[in-house]
């Protein structure tokens, strides 16, 4: 039950203090997210951790005036791939082949079916798919951070397309995804410290499913 109590606890942080992380706690988040899963084990991301006050304050004119993003003690930029490719599959195969004192070619039929699936998909179903994987591990470092009483706030609000240039991301392969910024709340000054947290109830939110189910409703449909 302690990870149900800790995602409770959590919310989106409005206002941040300023205070730092410890390191240890800073490390144990990050590693969370590193063992995340992902599609095929490729990992198609990697995450950016930014401290320094002055590169925060360029970030935030490009991700809507957020105060979080300077208030906070580190941010998080997760950065996906712009698309895969036969070489980028083949080094990730490799490298966990040699981790596991495995032949290269252990997996080699696997990854010539991965790779003729993808390769028709295209560059921007690619890019998409990869930043879809990102948001794993960055489910997990919300969880982790709320485990260690670290405050967390997502944050999609900003300008892709300038924060890929502040961050000499074009070229490099990788494009942003999504923000974190971690640090500690600011309870007198965040509206939204002692709000009830609301979710959809369960019993719209979970829903039992059968093939008898379908079977019905379409059925009924076509009466």
């Amino acid at each position: 039950m302690a990870l149900l109590e800790d995602l409770t606890w959590r919310y989106a942080t409005k206002k941040m203090n300023g205070e730092r992380i410890p390191a240890d706690k800073l490390n144990y988040i990050l590693e969370a997210a590193r063992l995340a899963p992902s599609s095929s084990g490729l990992q198609p991301y990697k995450i950016l951790v930014i401290s320094d006050p002055a590169l925060l304050a360029k970030i935030r004119e490009v991700s809507f005036n957020q105060s979080q993003v300077t208030d906070c003690s580190h941010l998080l930029v997760f950065v996906a791939w712009d698309g895969y490719s036969e070489e980028r599959i083949t080094r990730v195969f490799n490298y966990t082949m040699d981790q596991r004192g495995l032949p290269h070619q252990t997996m080699a039929d696997y990854k010539q079916n991965l790779w003729s699936m993808y390769e028709p998909l295209g560059q921007e179903w690619h890019a998409q798919h990869a930043a879809k994987q990102s948001y794993i591990a960055f489910a997990m470092a919300i969880a982790a951070a709320a485990e260690q009483r670290v405050d967390a706030t997502p944050i999609e609000g900003f300008n892709a397309d300038q924060l890929d240039t502040l961050l000499q991301l074009k070229g490099s392969g990788y494009h942003s995804a999504v923000l974190l910024p971690l640090g500690y709340r600011q309870e007198s000054e965040d509206w939204l410290v002692n709000m009830k947290k609301v979710r959809t109830p369960m019993e719209e939110f979970a829903q039992e499913l059968t093939l008898a189910d379908l079977t019905n409703a379409e059925e009924q449909a076509a009466q």
